[in-house]
């Protein structure tokens, strides 16, 4: 998958768009063997079209954090935390402001720790439930509740706003890496694809329930998942033929709240 990234970076265009970083955290390895993965993050942070919020600072995502992986690989709270003071650490004496950081996975043990291992805002991949069915409208009800859990942690919370979840070529055909996934098994189980209308108020309800929080708890972005998740329902790309009407649906509720963009330096 880097090698899209990379790709990104060499090409002429790639100024036109910025991008940030959403990672694993069992990619950076353990207390006793980290990886040199945060290095190389910090390397991509420099990049002009990197994306920052205020003050500067990178954004970063550190997701599918669950608490059995923090006690194995980081022996708790504390040890994950350290490394994350070291990311920052590293960050700012590379020449960076410090990193904007969410922290994405357990929404229960995020609520009670995320301020304990040192995040500055939480958020998830997506929110759904794995065994959902039902309308797109119940889909956002549970996104939307999911919100307002996260807020109890009294951090700032990136709403995502989910564009589907419909696992069933999946279902189809199991990815190698879900081992428990038999074919066939849970066919029944996906929420139906959302008109343009209700992905446009999906989104523009994630966009005032953000100005809604305190000041000290709103979140600089909100996360949409997403572009390319096709084989669980939730995309933005344009499909064959060409069909953007998912982007355009969302382009009418941006052009309404959109701030003067901060274009990339050039050299």
């Amino acid at each position: 998958m880097s090698k899209a990234l990379y790709q990104f970076r060499a090409s002429a265009a790639s100024d036109s768009l910025r991008y940030c970083l959403f990672t694993e955290l069992d990619r950076w390895g353990s207390r006793n063997k980290p990886t040199t993965l945060p290095q190389e993050h910090i390397g991509l942070m420099a990049d002009r079209n990197y994306l920052r919020v205020s003050g500067d600072r990178p954004l970063y995502f550190l997701g599918f954090i669950a608490p059995a992986s923090i006690e194995r690989n980081w022996k708790g709270v504390a040890g994950l935390k350290e490394q994350i003071e070291k990311f920052r650490s590293s960050a700012t004496e590379a020449g960076l402001a410090n990193p904007y950081i969410v922290l994405a996975g357990d929404q229960n043990f995020l609520m009670r720790e995320a301020k304990h291992i040192g995040g500055d805002a939480t958020g998830s991949y997506a929110l759904t439930i794995g065994n959902g069915r039902g309308s797109f409208a119940e889909l956002t009800r549970v996104a939307e509740r999911g919100w307002n859990e996260l807020s109890n942690g009294h951090l700032p919370v990136v709403p995502t706003v989910m564009t589907g979840w419909d696992r069933r070529p999946r279902i189809e055909h199991p990815v190698p890496w879900e081992k428990k996934q038999k074919p066939g098994e849970g066919i029944e189980n996906f929420f139906t694809a959302p008109t343009k209308k209700e992905l446009a108020d999906h989104l523009e309800r994630a966009l005032g329930w953000v100005t809604a929080r305190p000041l000290s708890e709103q979140a600089p972005v909100v996360l949409i998942y997403a572009w390319n998740e096709n084989d669980e329902g939730g995309w933005l790309m344009p499909t064959l033929p060409c069909q953007t009407d998912r982007l355009d649906a969302l382009r009418q509720v941006l052009k309404k709240t959109a701030v003067p963009s901060r274009k990339p330096k050039l050299c």
